[in-house]
């Protein structure tokens, strides 16, 4: 069983950067694909980004390729993910998820463990 924690969530003006982590607890962090999916107010929650288990390997949603890099510390047992150039549309509780299943995954429902998620808001 895996406990994920999310923190460094924030307010941040337009065009900032915000750090989120994502920290593991539980089991063998490095058998596990992690990713980060999005809610916003009144939305459904969406894929942003993954990281395969070593951290050789990502994938970005096209609304977040450019500005924001996922990356894994598995000796800390940490997930980050570092957003630049944020716009307001960006707002949301960010979420970060881990799965053991084989190959990149963008659904929700295939992911196994969910952290309780940290609030990012950008002001215009």
């Amino acid at each position: 069983q895996v406990q994920l924690v999310e923190s460094g969530g924030g307010l941040v003006q337009a065009g900032g950067s915000l750090r989120v982590s994502c920290a593991a607890s539980g089991g063998t962090f490095s058998n596990y694909r992690v990713g980060w999916f999005r809610q916003a107010p009144g939305k459904e929650r969406e894929f942003v980004t993954a990281i395969s288990w070593s951290g050789a390997n990502t994938v970005y949603a096209d609304s977040v390729k450019g500005r924001f890099t996922i990356s894994r510390d598995n000796a800390k047992n940490t997930v980050y993910l570092q957003m630049n150039s944020l716009k307001p549309e960006d707002t949301a509780i960010y979420y970060c998820a881990a799965t053991a299943r084989v190959g990149f995954r963008y659904q929700q429902n295939e992911y196994d463990y969910w952290g309780q998620g940290t609030q990012v808001t950008v002001s215009s």
